[in-house]
């Protein structure tokens, strides 16, 4: 059983998508231990006492994520299939370089394959989140 398998039959995540089966178009993105990975390539065994984060594990209804806002925001969410995928592969890109240029944007989600939404939105959307992040940390910094 892979890890995608048991996320969405097994225990009902059903956030992370089934796109491919091949790990090439990053719909079922999860985090394992922080990193990006496609779940649709990993035995479920190999997680066992590792950390795993799905789009679930972002942010609440009450309370998303500030990745989720600005997407939302930047009308970054069209179809809504690549977007759990997106939302996390930006969320491991922000927590290990929390200012990055665009280009390092496009890098990172290069594995995450869209559609309808186009990626200029996308992009902007990271960037504005890592804008919001920064200002956060100066306001908690300066306290």
């Amino acid at each position: 059983m892979t890890l995608l398998e048991l996320l969405r039959g097994n225990l009902r995540l059903t956030g992370t998508k089934n796109g491919c089966s091949a790990g090439e178009c990053g719909a079922c993105t999860v985090l394992l231990d922080g990193e990006p990975v496609c779940s649709c390539l990993l035995l479920a065994p190999k997680v066992d006492n590792r950390e795993v984060v799905t789009v679930e594990g972002l942010g609440t209804p009450e309370n998303l994520h500030p990745l989720q806002r600005a997407f939302m925001e930047q009308g970054a969410v069209h179809c809504g299939f690549c977007t759990p995928g997106v939302l996390l592969t930006a969320k491991a890109l922000l927590d290990k370089n929390p200012n990055p240029t665009e280009e390092e944007v496009k890098n990172a989600i290069a594995g995450n394959l869209c559609r309808c939404t186009g990626y200029v939105p996308i992009v902007r959307a990271i960037l504005e989140a890592a804008r919001e992040e920064t200002k956060l940390l100066d306001v908690v910094n300066k306290k």
